[in-house]
């Protein structure tokens, strides 16, 4: 049996200027900048403010989206947001950008003497390399690969001797499959000592009872004393198992520079958070647009009428554009005083100490905005100060009491809990359960599991291994 009735829903339609306003929010600055290029592209009516007179000696007619209606049947005026100023682009304070660790492999495999066959296998293993520098793919996986995506016919002895190539090249320990081989392939660059043979000795027989830190094991099957132990020991700890960070990649096809959104000055005890002015351009409706807009007016005609119309649509668009990036700057600011205002204390001096704990919810109950338009601000966008450059992310974290009943970030107990480490005594490191009355000593109410939680976090292995000779 079939029933009709009617039912009351409440939506909310979002307007084409909300919807703009809130995509522009999450794009940090340079990718702000690409779409107001767009915009300049894909919108006939704009133009950028060229000064300078047409051919036939007059000014370029202009309309200014301040002044414009929609019943205003000729707009007239500039089009510019008023909080962006029309000085020359300053210079952007970014991260330097170094060669690239694909780069630098790919400028080394040049100097070989190989076949042009040769060189694409070998640059296609380069190419599969990841971040950190290991080739962690199987080689018939590569070779299948090469076949497929490169059309180029090879063998996996021929992957294996152009791998065998690549691992020579700097830094040392490219190319490894492991961290045992990544760790061979360091050491053997170093100069022959008894010390560097037998810590050759053990990557290669003893890894397993290295890592697992089994010390007297390596000492009576290797019949060697502590000391010689521990002297082997410093040169394996001195080698880097991760050579890939040696060369700073992050100027990749993946990734960008980083632009400071925010810059905070700190100034005779005066905090002032301001936003670097970047290449916003200064706009005009295109003279022949206005043109069209002014010969509308005094015609009847219908096509004159309906291109009209078109400028129209697209000077409403333009309007909302320029008032979306208004309302960008606008919420992103008052949420950024926000934050500094609720972490003055911190951003003072950077101690970490004093980095008070702090959700999304907190700053959006200062604001007045939603915990979602928080969040959007949040992401992806970095502040300058005066003691570094971070993510805005990183002044977020969850709380807990300390003894006194007085809340503590998450941050703060970290840096105690490594601390803790740091200080302990190598020879009997403390459990789980002694860093809890460590930490309770210290003032910090935390439970066994919350430790070992923030141990993994903080990459801090078990007692057992962190055991030294």
């Amino acid at each position: 049996m079939l029933k009709q009735g009617l039912e009351l829903k409440q939506t909310q339609k979002l307007s084409p200027l909300q919807i703009q306003t809130i995509k522009l929010i999450e794009m940090p600055v340079m990718e702000l900048e690409q779409r107001i290029r767009k915009e300049i592209e894909e919108n006939p009516v704009l133009d950028e403010d060229v000064s300078s007179e047409s051919e036939d000696g007059e000014a370029p007619r202009e309309v200014s989206l301040s002044e414009y209606k929609d019943d205003d049947p000729i707009p007239s005026y500039r089009l510019r947001a008023d909080n962006y100023s029309k000085d020359e682009r300053p210079q952007y304070n970014t991260f330097s950008v170094k060669e690239s660790f694909t780069q630098s492999l790919l400028e080394q495999l040049g100097y070989r003497n190989l076949t042009e066959h040769q060189y694409s296998v070998a640059a296609f293993i380069v190419g599969s390399l990841d971040d950190d520098g290991y080739l962690r793919r199987s080689i018939d996986s590569i070779v299948d690969d090469i076949s497929f995506r490169a059309n180029i016919e090879t063998t996996e002895e021929e992957v294996l001797q152009m791998l065998k190539v690549i691992q020579e090249f700097e830094p040392a320990g490219v190319g490894a499959r492991d961290l045992r081989e990544c760790l061979l392939l360091q050491i053997r660059h170093c100069k022959k000592t008894p010390d560097v043979e037998r810590a050759v000795k053990i990557l290669t027989h003893y890894f397993n009872e290295f890592t697992g830190k089994h010390f007297h094991k390596i000492m009576t099957r290797m019949n060697i004393t502590e000391d010689e132990l521990k002297a082997a020991m410093a040169k394996i700890l001195k080698l880097n198992p991760s050579p890939g960070g040696q060369i700073d990649d992050s100027y990749t096809d993946q990734a960008q520079q980083i632009v400071p959104d925010f810059i905070l000055d700190y100034t005779d005890g005066d905090l002032r958070l301001s936003m670097p002015r970047f290449a916003l351009p200064e706009l005009k409706v295109n003279r022949k647009y206005a043109d069209i807009l002014m010969d509308a007016a005094h015609s009847s005609d219908r096509a004159q009428k309906e291109a009209a119309a078109f400028v129209k649509k697209k000077l409403d668009s333009a309007k909302w554009f320029v008032e979306a990036i208004r309302q960008r700057h606008n919420t992103l600011m008052t949420t950024m005083q926000a934050i500094v205002d609720y972490q003055r204390e911190y951003f003072v001096d950077g101690d970490e100490t004093n980095l008070k704990p702090m959700v999304l919810k907190d700053i959006a109950e200062v604001t007045g905005f939603d915990i979602s338009t928080i969040s959007r601000v949040v992401n992806s966008k970095y502040i300058e100060t005066h003691f570094g450059i971070y993510s805005l992310k990183y002044f977020f974290s969850e709380g807990l009491e300390n003894q006194e009943g007085e809340e503590v970030s998450t941050r703060e107990l970290k840096k105690a809990l490594l601390e803790c480490v740091e200080n302990e005594d190598k020879h009997k490191p403390l459990t789980d359960d002694e860093l809890v009355d460590q930490m309770t000593l210290k003032g910090y109410k935390v439970a066994r599991r919350t430790i070992a939680k923030y141990r993994d976090q903080l990459n801090i292995p078990k007692a057992r291994l962190r055991k030294e000779l």
